[in-house]
């Protein structure tokens, strides 16, 4: 992973371009040392984190947003 400030990563787009083209690479844009910017393969598989896995579907058992009863707590926290 490559990482430059803006003025670099504008006096030096070109050789970003191509190292990202063709070797792959990530490269991070800062400003004033925070991360604003990232370049990527534009083939890159991006995660969809919104999706379900598909081993947790299915249904629930049990009512998920109900209380547990007294009895099922241990008595020095009831």
């Amino acid at each position: 992973m490559i990482s430059v400030n803006t003025h670099e990563a504008k006096t030096t787009l070109s050789t970003l371009l191509a190292a990202v083209e063709e070797r792959g690479e990530n490269v991070i844009i800062c400003r004033n040392g925070k991360p604003v910017a990232r370049l990527v393969p534009a083939g890159a598989n991006q995660v969809d984190h919104f999706r379900t896995h598909p081993k947790l579907t299915g249904e629930f058992t049990e009512n998920p947003v109900a209380g547990i009863p007294d009895e099922a707590w241990p008595e020095e926290y009831r």
